[in-house]
């Protein structure tokens, strides 16, 4: 088998605001694995600064990936070998998968990928100022978006209630769903005030209020408050399935929220759904700035959940020199537009 792993940086169209930081580019790798004339992708979305590949070894790591394929390593067995690797091991699992298929892009057979069945998603407002942040909303509800997640933490609190105000005087908690994101921005003091303050406006949730790795702190939150919290930089380095189950009964959140390419893909999500399921504790599954190839991976492993939650897969038109794909939005769902075509001149030129 041939193995070819790219490396390649997406560039924003508009810098991302978070409360770690502005994101102008975004680096990650495809997976190209090519065996008797057919071809398999997947996309290795390392994000910087936050998933737990980001370590010194990661490059020998992708080195020790391609000699395994190269010498006949299975995808189980690669599975297992990578399991502390959660991006290489999604990237692994779709590009073996796309290797199988008739078509390598299209992994999972589902209503979706014929385009009679959307996938409902939500409008991510970026952090910035008063101003940009707005004009985002405003945009986001012009395109029929009736989800909204906000990311908040980064300016004045007061501002960011002003904004909420704004989209609760036009829109009841039925007509435009609202979830913010705190990224960890708080103090377990300061996220007890603000999640008070965050319930005069109806909010669905909040993601990761205080930082990860406060088990404790985050155990008592989400029993006491009556907004619910949703798990996201908690989950990322909890790899063996106990570990999964020993997190959510400690913690108890009300939701969590699940990235492949962060948790280690599909049959790991698979293991988290379970576990929160039996715990009744709700989930939705969302991107992490990957190019189309993953966007398109995690979308279609969506699609046979067939959840009416509004998914996080709204990514694909962040970047001025994405992977042209049949993914579009429209009207606040992501479609799999069939007439349309994959182009990887971008990637072959990169």
């Amino acid at each position: 088998m041939k193995v070819e792993i790219i490396p390649y940086t997406l560039i924003f169209k508009s810098p991302g605001g978070t409360s770690r930081g502005i994101l102008k580019t975004k680096d990650t790798w495809i997976l190209k694995l090519e065996e008797n004339g057919r071809i398999g992708w997947g996309e290795i979305g390392l994000f910087r600064g936050l998933s737990y590949d980001d370590k010194p070894e990661f490059d020998s790591k992708l080195l020790e990936l391609k000699l395994s394929i190269e010498t006949g390593t299975g995808l189980s067995q690669l599975l297992m070998s990578f399991i502390d690797w959660p991006a290489i091991r999604f990237g692994v699992e779709q590009a073996f998968t796309s290797l199988a298929s008739e078509n390598p892009f299209s992994l999972i057979s589902s209503a979706f990928l014929g385009n009679s069945e959307p996938i409902a998603i939500n409008g991510l407002v970026w952090m910035g100022d008063v101003s940009f942040m707005k004009s985002q909303i405003d945009e986001k509800l012009r395109k029929g978006f009736h989800c909204i997640k906000l990311k908040i933490g980064a300016i004045n609190f007061e501002r960011e209630i002003e904004l909420i105000e704004s989209i609760r005087k036009s829109f009841s908690e039925k007509e435009v769903e609202i979830r913010v994101d705190a990224n960890g921005a708080f103090s377990l003091i300061d996220a007890k005030l603000k999640l008070k303050r965050l319930l005069d406006f109806k909010i669905h949730s909040i993601e990761q209020p205080i930082k990860h790795g406060q088990i404790e702190e985050m155990r008592k939150l989400c029993s006491e408050t009556q907004l619910p919290i949703a798990l996201d930089e908690e989950l990322i380095g909890i790899n063996y399935y106990q570990d999964k189950v020993d997190l959510l009964v400690n913690i108890k959140p009300q939701f969590i929220i699940l990235k492949p390419s962060l948790l280690g893909g599909w049959k790991s999500c698979d293991e988290w759904i379970d576990i929160a399921e039996s715990l009744n504790i709700g989930w939705w599954i969302t991107s992490a700035l990957e190019s189309n190839i993953g966007l398109n991976a995690i979308a279609q492993y969506v699609a046979t959940k067939h959840s009416k939650m509004p998914q996080g897969l709204g990514t694909g038109e962040l970047f001025t020199n994405n992977i042209t794909s049949p993914l579009e939005v429209k009207n606040g769902s992501l479609y799999y537009n069939s007439n349309s075509n994959w182009n990887l001149k971008t990637l072959v030129n990169a």
